[in-house]
């Protein structure tokens, strides 16, 4: 559906802490940011089916270094989601670049962007784009922003700090609106100020499973169309208030663990995000109908499925892991760099805080070789501290092939 090469936008801090190695390993410090971002655009947004040549010359001459924290920045050139402060990210380049393409932006447009973040999203839409108006609740983030993009003369972006569920009606009505937080559903005064025939993408959903939608307005009505799994920040303030879903961290669980569920074609499963060289496969499953394949033939590609959940580490005490695994010619990828971790096949558990920074990492597997579907287990220690984690399927970097069927994860209290 969206392409195979090197995507490594692990959500949040995780993919910066453990997953650089297998990212883009060589190396950013030994070049220039230009040549820096350009293998990134190459090989994670050209390579991974962006095609709008607009979007890809904004992609090419957008200085994301400039939008990421200091202690962050030797990794702004790697496909992936980095903490920016106040429990907000960057996200990743590609899903930058993915939203600003299905926007389809005009010269002449007006686009409100709900969700300043870094000011990178904006950025990029500038020279694209007549105006972008773009709103952040957080006042501190709205105001580095501002001061971001002033700094580097992004004269026609104007930012606000306020709530964007109210939209900016001063400005109103806008030709393209972007949303880069995720609300359980859409807000009614953006479909408001969104203009005749416009487009707008947004993430909608649960604090842990969202798709990004693309909405098109036709005759004051709203067609809708659903793009892909997604895991975004919660859209706060109003959005926030009126949510009627919340998760409950002290009986975490996964969803379609067994992979039962599918849409699109190719169908992939439902609740797993950030999919890449994945396949269903129906019959044959161990347990139910379907279960997955993921493969990779390259050294440092990955072939992974991700999904978050909340936990609260004061209540939980460990989790008891278990999967249904059978691997084909499974052997690691590149050997480790500067004591980075080696690709490996394996299932991992990520833990962060609750301003979303990394607790560590617990690993079932890895796995090697070949064998047949075998019933895997491990109790993982939950960190006192966690709130949240994401759990990481897949081959990050290795090479072969590993089917997967029946993930479950049961709370452990004493």
């Amino acid at each position: 559906m969206l392409g195979t090469r090197r995507w490594w936008d692990v959500w949040l801090l995780a993919a910066a802490a453990l997953l650089a190695a297998a990212g883009q390993g060589r190396g950013q410090a030994h070049v220039s940011w230009p040549e820096a971002r350009n293998r990134m655009v190459d090989e994670t947004i050209v390579g991974a089916g962006i095609k709008d040549p607009r979007v890809i010359q904004a992609m090419r001459t957008t200085p994301r270094h400039e939008f990421v924290p200091l202690g962050q920045r030797s990794y702004s050139y790697y496909d992936m989601a980095l903490p920016i402060g106040e429990s907000q990210t960057i996200s990743p380049p590609f899903i930058v670049a993915y939203m600003t393409e299905s926007l389809q932006p005009q010269p002449a447009d007006k686009v409100l962007e709900i969700g300043t973040g870094s000011g990178y999203q904006a950025a990029v839409l500038s020279g694209l784009v007549r105006e972008v108006y773009t709103i952040e609740i957080v006042a501190s983030l709205g105001q580095r922003a501002a001061k971001a993009l002033q700094r580097l003369h992004y004269a026609n972006v104007h930012v606000k700090v306020g709530d964007g569920y109210e939209g900016w009606p001063e400005h109103a009505p806008f030709d393209k609106i972007i949303v880069t937080c995720s609300p359980e559903e859409v807000p009614p005064k953006l479909v408001e100020q969104l203009k005749e025939g416009g487009r707008m993408i947004i993430p909608v959903g649960q604090r842990y499973q969202q798709t990004l939608h693309l909405l098109k307005k036709v005759r004051g009505k709203l067609a809708t169309e659903k793009l892909l799994p997604t895991l975004f920040v919660p859209m706060t303030g109003t959005a926030e208030k009126w949510r009627k879903v919340k998760p409950d961290p002290a009986h975490p669980a996964l969803v379609n663990g067994d992979f039962e569920e599918v849409f699109g074609d190719p169908p992939q499963p439902v609740g797993w995000h950030y999919v890449r060289q994945l396949q269903v496969v129906t019959g044959g499953a161990p347990s139910g109908e379907r279960y997955i394949v993921l493969s990779n033939t390259e050294p440092g590609l990955p072939a992974q499925a991700l999904q978050g959940f909340a936990i609260d580490g004061q209540q939980v005490k460990a989790l008891d892991v278990s999967i249904q695994v059978r691997g084909r010619n499974l052997r690691p990828g590149r050997a480790p760099l500067h004591g980075q971790s080696q690709e490996l096949a394996l299932l991992g558990i990520v833990f962060f805080d609750e301003n979303r920074a990394t607790l560590g990492e617990k690993i079932l597997g890895p796995w090697r070789g070949t064998f047949d579907w075998q019933t895997e287990k491990k109790r993982m220690d939950v960190p006192a501290k966690a709130r949240s984690a994401i759990l990481r399927l897949g081959l990050f970097g290795a090479v072969g092939e590993l089917a997967a069927d029946d993930v479950q994860i049961k709370v452990y209290h004493q």
